[in-house]
């Protein structure tokens, strides 16, 4: 459970979530008289609370159009997924050397949920958290753990997926083999390969590019 230590905290956790989840859309207004009301608050942690998604890249401040959400651009969707490239192969590879039976069982039953979705099911958003987090977790750093949750949390999770879901299965299932191994540098490759190729293939490129991939 999440403890919030000011108003300000839960109510940019809140908004986050919402942009995140795509309840609150790119372009939509957040004025600050509707969301004290909303959240039954003072303007004043609405305001600060806007300040720091603005710093995260969530929110734009205009002073003639007030404050709206972000709408990703294709620079900061590659920034996010470069990122990503970078901590999640390390805590595949961590993982890799300390996991247990339980959470492979774990593993192989996510996966199986997730190849049974159909095609644009809206929930496999939640399910490919759940696999990949549940490889994290399993690394033993809550430092790292912590970085890449903030990293998921700080930036909605745009564009879609470039691949089909059977096709992030099955990319989740080598992964895993690679883990049953214990082959840690090839889980790497694999989890860092499967991140690069969500992006659309123009963004693909300036990441492989940045990784020093052919």
């Amino acid at each position: 459970m999440k403890l919030y230590t000011s108003k300000t905290d839960l109510v940019a956790a809140m908004l986050r979530e919402m942009i995140v989840a795509g309840q609150l859309a790119p372009g939509m207004p957040l004025r600050q008289r509707d969301l004290a009301a909303q959240f039954d608050v003072s303007p004043t942690p609405i305001r600060e609370a806007l300040r720091r998604l603005e710093s995260e890249g969530l929110v734009v401040g205009d002073p003639h159009r007030g404050v709206t959400v972000a709408n990703p651009d294709e620079g900061a969707a590659a920034d996010n997924y470069r990122i990503r490239a970078a901590l999640e192969p390390l805590a595949a590879e961590m993982a890799t050397e300390r996991i247990d039976e339980d959470a492979l069982s774990e593993l192989e039953q996510i996966n199986q949920e997730i190849l049974e979705l159909p095609e644009g099911e809206p929930t496999y958003r939640e399910h490919n958290a759940r696999f990949h987090f549940a490889i994290y977790q399993a690394s033993g750093s809550p430092v790292l753990v912590s970085l890449i949750r903030m990293l998921w949390q700080s930036l909605p999770q745009r564009p879609a997926p470039a691949r089909s879901l059977a096709e992030s299965a099955r990319q989740h299932a080598e992964i895993l083999a690679a883990i049953r191994r214990r082959d840690a540098a090839r889980a790497a490759e694999l989890t860092r390969d499967h991140i690069r190729s969500a992006l659309p293939t123009n963004a693909q490129v300036k990441t492989r590019e940045w990784l020093g991939a052919s």
